[in-house]
């Protein structure tokens, strides 16, 4: 990497911009190859493809119809009522919108279409206005899952229909009920069936064949199966490229689920943590591991982006008298080294199946360290040439740490001062505390400290700690800022002496 004398900026590295993603499939890590040149999905946005993302609402099935005859509500303004409460926990997760949204209700056309595809090609059949696939037709069915048709016993767990022709056909379309919404059809008024739905959906707004189906991982049977399995009795030339299929949030390493009555909302997760803290948390494991929920690895992700937001804030201040200077200044070597090696170890974790676990650790924890220092450089005296360095390579290395918070969806759409005020009134609400409580806790500290009371001024800092509130002294003054709460009898703190010098807040910060 070289940087240009003439005006400072940095030249990109040579890096191999490939991609490898563990393939369900397959079950291996494969080059990813798009179809078409230029035109993938998701992630690959970054590697300057044009993205096109489908992501489907089931807004009519059976727990639908039932939770809604329970509240005496209309299926439909039910499900629309959720899919709007949906997107804004997604807003506020900071998750990129989707090209297409289609909902089952509004493609009822595509799905009969369909059906009457697979009917025609002999792959289902039709009694008393149920619509039946017939896996038998099938030869492929289980090469995504490995399940061998013969192993594919219904009715251990749900009673066998005995119009099946099979036990393991699943339904294309229902005949309608009492009390259920329905269409109407070739076959009668009726409903679609659950897996239909996403084939349909998925080949109108993307074609019969395209790059990359995801979902989680309890979605490959009998869900993604019976999806690749109608779409070929569909379209011959029915392709996917690549299945990627997510691990679960987990609480006490069990699947979070209503039925087991251990899940919590992201609303109620929100209410006490920043969206943010719980990105940064969601993506500190590999996409394709189980995630096990704690307020340990919530409070530890708080106080890591909090961490990050700070040191951005306080550049960000530092460099707003210099708006002018240094532009056409060279950085230095080390600046260059740690744009290097940031650069090169987030392109590898990402281009190796998307590996976001530790990705905010390593080379990105080292940029946020250089800054740091390069902050108490910046207030020192020093020569004017070596002071316009240090401000561009400050700049250089701000920009570099802001591109990976970017694509990682955990760049702050305001200012470092909001989110920082939020995340601060977040851990005020988890500690049961108000701004005044705390103020109020320092001044009596600072009253402790005059009398040479360490004992207590000791306790003081102690509780807070235990509640998630770091004291930090500021020569003369005391602020405060969130921090991972620490039992007392971990902390051990050491009694405070009439002389000790205050940390400062850079030296809290690293």
């Amino acid at each position: 990497m070289e940087a240009s004398k003439e005006t400072g900026t940095v030249a990109a590295p040579k890096m191999d911009l490939t991609l490898k993603i563990y393939n369900s499939m397959t079950q291996q890590k494969e080059l990813f190859t798009p179809i078409v040149p230029g035109k993938v999905g998701i992630y690959l946005e970054h590697l300057k493809c044009e993205v096109t993302y489908v992501r489907n609402f089931t807004d009519v099935d059976d727990k639908i119809i039932r939770r809604a005859n329970d509240l005496g509500e209309n299926p439909l303004s039910l499900s629309n009522r959720y899919c709007q409460e949906y997107l804004v926990d997604m807003a506020d997760l900071q998750c990129l919108p989707p090209t297409y949204q289609p909902r089952v209700s509004d493609h009822m056309e595509q799905i009969k279409d369909m059906i009457t595809q697979i009917i025609n090609n002999d792959c289902a059949y039709v009694v008393e206005g149920d619509v039946f696939f017939a896996v038998e037709k099938s030869p492929n069915y289980g090469r995504l899952s490995g399940q061998r048709l013969e192993n594919n016993r219904a009715g251990e767990r749900v009673a066998v229909d005995s119009r099946k022709r099979n036990p393991a056909d699943f339904a294309l379309w229902k005949a309608a009920k009492a009390g259920e919404p329905s269409w109407d059809s070739p076959w009668g008024p009726g409903r679609p069936g659950w897996h239909i739905e996403c084939s349909a959906m998925s080949a109108h707004y993307l074609s019969s064949k395209f790059d990359i189906h995801g979902g989680g991982i309890d979605l490959i049977f009998p869900h993604h199966e019976n999806e690749i399995a109608q779409s070929c009795a569909a379209c011959q030339d029915s392709n996917v490229s690549y299945w990627m299929h997510n691990g679960h949030v987990t609480n006490n390493n069990e699947k979070m689920s209503k039925s087991l009555g251990n899940f919590f909302t992201i609303r109620q997760i929100t209410e006490r943590y920043h969206p943010l803290a719980l990105r940064h948390f969601l993506i500190s494991a590999h996409y394709r591991s189980p995630l096990n929920y704690s307020v340990l690895q919530l409070d530890s992700a708080s106080d890591a982006v909090f961490y990050i937001y700070q040191t951005l804030q306080d550049c960000e201040v530092a460099l707003s008298p210099f708006q002018e200077h240094g532009k056409t200044a060279r950085i230095n070597p080390a600046a260059e080294d740690c744009i290097n090696k940031l650069r090169d170890e987030f392109h590898a974790r990402m281009s190796d199946d998307l590996n976001t676990s530790h990705i905010l650790t390593g080379a990105f924890q080292d940029a946020l360290k250089f800054i740091n220092s390069s902050l108490n450089m910046l207030k020192k005296k020093q020569p004017k040439q070596q002071q316009l360095s240090l401000i561009e390579s400050l700049r250089k290395i701000e920009n570099e740490v802001k591109e990976v918070l970017r694509i990682l969806g955990l760049l702050p759409p305001g200012a470092y001062s909001e989110v920082l005020q939020q995340l601060k009134d977040k851990a005020l609400k988890r500690a049961e505390l108000t701004e005044e409580d705390v103020l109020q806790l320092i001044e009596e500290r600072a009253a402790a400290r005059k009398n040479k009371d360490f004992s207590k001024s000791d306790q003081i800092r102690a509780d807070l700690t235990r509640k998630g509130i770091a004291l930090m002294d500021m020569g003369k003054e005391t602020i405060w800022r969130p921090c991972v709460p620490v039992e007392q009898e971990q902390e051990a703190p050491p009694a405070e002496k009439e002389k000790k010098p205050a940390a400062t807040g850079e030296e809290q910060k690293a």
